[in-house]
């Protein structure tokens, strides 16, 4: 769509350098025309482009048990969301610190005792995290995949604010790396 406003923008010109060489008003007039219709094209890239950021995208992924399987409690399970077309991603029951992620396919958060917590921020222990999403993840977490990640540590993840991902388990996988030491 934009080589097609940068054709429409080009033409637009040379109609324009056209009309102040022949002073003809008509060639002004179609400048200013192609200059409209390249507005027009620009203004309807940007809704359509904006109408399919909207749209939730359902990607199937490989942990996902197939039709026959039954569904395992553990696993995510969407549902949509009253009226709306967005869809909730919700892991089992919900308590106070975890809420229903809203299409960006953020992870749940996983279930850990203040005890545990605790003894996780204590670790010297370097996690992963992404700009603009509140969870921290360990390297193997498949929900990663190829976003740009962040090393930092745990302790420091959890001052600001971020909390363990449900698909990856952090803070079970750190507790028993640091119990078998």
């Amino acid at each position: 769509m934009l080589y097609i406003v940068l054709i429409l923008v080009l033409a637009a010109l040379g109609l324009l350098v056209t009309a102040l060489i022949t002073a003809s008003s008509l060639w002004a007039w179609a400048s200013i025309a192609l200059s409209v219709l390249a507005g027009l094209v620009l203004v309807a890239d940007f809704v359509r482009r904006r109408a399919a950021r909207r749209r939730p995208a359902r990607a199937v992924e490989p942990s996902e048990p197939e039709p026959s399987e039954s569904p395992d409690p553990d696993d995510e399970v969407e549902e949509p969301a009253g009226d709306e077309t967005e869809l909730l991603r919700v892991t089992g029951e919900l308590d106070e610190e975890q809420t229903p992620v809203v299409q960006t396919g953020d992870p749940a958060v996983e279930p850990t005792s203040p005890e545990d917590a605790e003894a996780v921020a204590k670790l010297d222990v370097e996690v992963l995290v992404v700009d603009e999403y509140p969870r921290y993840h360990v390297a193997e977490c498949t929900w990663l995949a190829d976003r740009d990640t962040i090393p930092i540590s745990v302790k420091e993840a959890r001052d600001l604010g971020f909390t363990p991902c449900v698909r990856c388990t952090p803070d079970a996988k750190l507790l028993s790396a640091s119990k078998s030491r």
